[in-house]
């Protein structure tokens, strides 16, 4: 059975970051709530969640930056790993980007998250020959 998967509500913030912390997705830098809420509040971006019967059990985020389509935050809840929801995910993610004219996907996972690239591999996704490059653009006390 294929899983609804609709885009989440400010109501769904608690149970996404709830889900992104369970899942290990979280880091000390990144700011979950702000995310999500910015995530929620751009009209080139959305998170996408799936319900189960004991709630929300997945999410991606995603947006068209006008040049590329990205994919952020992909979580399954570790009970319904392994049940086609991270690849439902994807797919719905890739129809999001596509609906919005996003001529290529792109996501970024740590270079030892192995179970992670093996996942994306299969769905079809391939290694680029990029470095990533960045810096924060809030200075200390700023809010983006």
């Amino acid at each position: 059975m294929t899983p609804e998967i609709e885009p989440a509500t400010a109501a769904d913030a608690p149970a996404v970051i709830a889900l992104w912390h369970a899942c290990g997705l979280t880091r000390p830098w990144n700011d979950p709530a702000s995310d999500f809420a910015l995530a929620l509040r751009e009209a080139q971006s959305s998170v996408l969640v799936a319900r189960g019967k004991g709630g929300l059990t997945g999410s991606a985020m995603v947006g068209f930056d006008g040049h590329r389509g990205w994919v952020y935050y992909l979580a399954v809840a570790p009970a319904a790993r392994r049940s086609g929801l991270g690849r439902a995910l994807m797919t719905a993610a890739e129809r999001w980007l596509r609906e919005r004219g996003a001529p290529k996907l792109q996501l970024m996972v740590r270079g030892d998250n192995t179970a992670a690239l093996g996942f994306y591999e299969a769905f079809g996704l391939a290694r680029q020959d990029v470095v990533v490059l960045g810096r924060f653009l809030a200075e200390e006390g700023d809010e983006l």
